[in-house]
């Protein structure tokens, strides 16, 4: 068990511990050639402290929905109840990625081990087809699949939702969707920074009159404090209180949709949401170091990577090199492009593709043979062979949740792009996404300028697009560790891979982990890129002489962390984003 100092708790007083440990820097010896330089670690600071509950714990992009998420468990609900109040509410407090109008997926561990994933994926309409982005002259058109009303996919996260609670959850479904209603029809105040990103995102929204009247005072930009009210929304969230699914996928608003995408030249149709179900899939499982993995199968590819890169990383001393040296940087580096590329050639919707190698991705045996593919010493270089990647949006939220009985929720849901397509459909009130960017550009049409035709990830009628969403549970001998997951397009595998090292190799607290600097690299372009505090100047200039190639980025991914310290919950919001937070009882 790590040591921690006094703890202020949630439920108000201070738990007795050991004074905490100062943070440690570890020196390791890399032989680059000839050359062997100390790299120094760059571990969080001890002051790092993460929010303790006794009872159960919610970490969100938002505070105002982990209160909500909060007081529903401490009304006696669990873990899949307080995740759905949660996500409801964040589809009226965080509209560039909380939604209705998107998708995701959700993996679950009930106090008795009991495990399950909850597949709510977007999917095309029936009328998708593999050259549905191509223009009339058969080039690719980045507006049509980016851009425009044919991108927007059958929203999936009210089934998934409802799919959840109905299998999992104890309170009355109603109760769980009414604090998102009073939210949008009462209001709340703007934050300095949801007040920039609207405006911001006004702009993207011009075309569309009714997205602009949603997320305008009579087209005049919100400003900090005030009070945004989202009456279309509230309409149509008190539909899915009353009537589930059905107020979603039936009736009013599929024809409203369907009314939008036919003057618009989409392709959704009422029908289409009429057939929409969301799925229960089993989660896929791996070890690490005696622990249990617990992720997300396809279509996310998530839950495979993360297993994958740390079977390879497995047998290195990942500790006793240090957080931040170039050893570690290094030999991450190598796994995370080996699973990239395995991402790439392999994976997509399950149900159009029926002979994924999953167990042969996730098996140690074929860990193995990648590691030994490994020089110590030297980069890997990348070639075209693995491709390079369209842009996948960092614009997705993640929920964790542990409830009195320590069963835990990781759910991941998006619109794709922030604020997804920026189309709101006249009189619905949401957001609908523009995730069927997300498939491959074309049959065959894989170059170096970052487009990519394989075959498991072409549109397809009722198929879903591939997804780097990392929802992730951990456990150790039987009993809930940790539970974690991230926004940020590609970046999530990697971000995810990384707060679990940081838990288990190097003994970080949540907040700890979630503080630490993170590395990515996605086999194509062949670059790391790095925060700062994840690789100190004498790594960085080791990893050079390795043949690495580095690029700067000010910040990756904003994880929700909560771990299982004896009988604590630490919850670590990420606080690379403003305005989300951890609520625990």
């Amino acid at each position: 068990m790590r040591d921690f100092g006094n703890k202020p708790t949630a439920f108000g007083g201070m738990v007795e511990c050991h004074p905490p440990k100062e943070p440690q820097l570890t020196r390791n010896l890399l032989s680059v050639a000839i050359l062997t330089i100390a790299a120094i670690t760059s571990r969080p600071a001890a002051q790092s402290q993460p929010v303790y509950a006794q009872h159960g714990v919610v970490a969100s992009a938002n505070m105002i929905a982990s209160e909500i998420g909060r007081d529903v468990l401490a009304e006696g609900g669990n873990a899949v109840d307080a995740a759905v109040a949660t996500a409801f509410a964040l589809a009226v407090v965080h509209p560039s990625a909380g939604n209705i109008g998107g998708g995701g997926f959700l993996v679950f561990r009930g106090s008795n081990g009991e495990t399950a994933a909850y597949d709510f994926r977007e999917k095309a309409p029936a009328s998708a087809t593999p050259e549905m982005w191509l223009d009339e002259n058969g080039q690719y058109s980045s507006r049509k699949h980016h851009s425009s009303h044919l991108a927007v996919g059958v929203p999936g996260t009210v089934a998934g939702l409802h799919l959840a609670w109905q299998q999992q959850g104890s309170l009355p479904w109603i109760r769980l969707v009414e604090p998102a209603i009073e939210l949008a029809e009462e209001g709340f105040p703007l934050s300095v920074s949801l007040a920039r990103s609207i405006g911001f995102a006004l702009r993207k929204m011009q075309p569309y009159p009714a997205a602009v009247a949603q997320f305008s005072n009579n087209g005049v930009p919100y400003e900090a404090g005030d009070v945004f009210r989202q009456p279309d929304l509230a309409r149509s969230l008190r539909l899915i209180a009353e009537r589930g699914p059905d107020g979603f996928y039936k009736g009013e608003i599929p024809r409203l949709i369907a009314q939008d995408m036919a003057a618009n030249r989409g392709a959704l149709t009422e029908q289409d949401f009429a057939d929409y179900r969301a799925v229960r899939r089993e989660v896929v499982k791996g070890t690490y170091r005696g622990h249990e993995i617990i992720g997300m199968p396809p279509p996310s590819s998530g839950g495979i990577a993360v297993i994958e890169m740390l079977n390879i990383l497995e047998p290195f001393d990942l500790a006793g090199n240090g957080f931040g040296s170039a050893a570690n940087v290094h030999l991450m580096t190598e796994a995370m492009r080996r699973a990239f590329r395995d991402r790439a050639m392999h994976v997509g919707d399950p149900d159009f593709n029926p002979d994924m190698p999953v167990e042969r991705l996730i098996s140690k045996s074929h860990a193995a043979q990648l590691r030994n593919t490994i020089d110590r010493d030297v980069a890997t270089a990348s070639s075209l062979v693995g491709f390079e990647w369209l842009a996948e949006s960092d614009e997705t939220t993640h929920i964790s949740v542990v409830d009195r009985d320590r069963g835990a929720v990781s759910l991941t849901y998006t619109l794709e792009a922030g604020y997804g397509s920026g189309i709101v459909s006249p009189g619905t009130g949401f957001l609908l996404n523009n995730e069927l960017g997300d498939f491959n550009a074309a049959p065959g049409l894989t170059n170096d300028r970052g487009l990519i035709g394989t075959a498991p990830n072409l549109a397809q009628p009722g198929k879903r697009p591939l997804s780097s969403m990392s929802p992730t549970i951990v456990a150790k001998d039987g009993e809930l560790l940790m539970v974690t997951g991230s926004p940020g397009g590609r970046t999530i595998i990697n971000t995810v891979l990384q707060t679990i090292i940081n838990v288990i190799d190097h003994g970080m607290n949540a907040q700890e982990a979630n503080d630490a600097g993170r590395i990515h690299h996605q086999w194509m372009p062949d670059v790391i890129s790095y925060e700062p505090t994840a690789a100190p100047p004498d790594a960085r200039r080791i990893l050079e002489q390795m043949g690495h190639t580095l690029r700067p980025r000010s910040s990756q991914g904003a994880a929700q962390v909560i771990v299982v310290e004896g009988d604590l919950l630490e919850a670590g919001p990420d606080r690379r984003r403003a305005d989300g937070g951890a609520a625990g009882y």
